[in-house]
């Protein structure tokens, strides 16, 4: 429950947090950015890390005057991140296969993050790897399930980088133009839910369409 408690803090007040990560830090903010959206993209048991929300944030901390955060260090960066991650994801399912989801308990391998994502699949074909970066929870999986379903790697990395591209910049720009804005300045927690709000939305809708589909059968 503290973990929980912590994670939730730490997504909620993400400004804070940087901020203090900044002061700390220094430099070495780089490589905790830099493995937060790697491990998040790159990993099936870490889907609740932040995503979409975080990059907002960094984008803008870095417009503060006299931020040590570099806009154009933390695109390059971020995207070498995020296309390192679907790429390893990748191969852990072209490797490991549909096995390791064998528990229906389980909360972070559990096979019915697998058939969602499937399902996805089924709806948007390949061009899922770039639709799922701005999905949470899909995004982490997406690639996974490229891999098991052997997609043909050029085009799972052409999609790949196109996504990664896409996501990190429009996200960081976001948060650079707009963060300092008092009234999104003044009220960035709200902010923050709006975008987790907007991020899982698909999953509510396809959750409450799964439901309806049996009902209706």
């Amino acid at each position: 429950m503290e973990l929980l408690q912590s994670a939730l803090d730490v997504m909620l007040h993400l400004d804070v947090h940087l901020n203090e990560w900044a002061g700390v830090l220094g430099p070495w903010l780089y490589l905790l950015l830099f493995a937060v959206v790697f491990c998040e993209t790159g990993l099936v048991v870490t889907p609740f890390l932040p995503g979409d929300s975080l990059l907002f944030a960094v984008g803008a901390l870095a417009s503060i005057e006299g931020s040590p955060l570099s806009v154009p260090l933390l695109i390059a960066l971020l995207i070498a991140a995020a296309v390192l991650g679907d790429a390893v994801n990748y191969a852990i399912g072209h490797t490991v296969g549909p096995a390791v989801f064998h528990s229906e308990r389980s909360r972070l391998l559990n096979p019915r993050h697998l058939e969602r994502t499937r399902e996805f699949y089924g709806r948007h074909g390949r061009k899922t790897i770039f639709l799922a970066r701005f999905v949470p929870i899909v995004r982490t999986f997406a690639p996974f399930v490229a891999g098991i379903g052997r997609m043909e790697y050029p085009i799972f990395a052409m999609w790949n980088v196109t996504g990664a591209i896409t996501w990190v910049v429009s996200l960081v720009l976001a948060g650079f133009f707009f963060g300092q804005i008092p009234l999104i300045k003044d009220n960035f927690e709200a902010v923050i839910l709006v975008i987790i709000g907007i991020s899982v939305m698909p999953i509510v809708v396809e959750y409450l369409r799964s439901r309806r589909a049996p009902a209706e059968a």
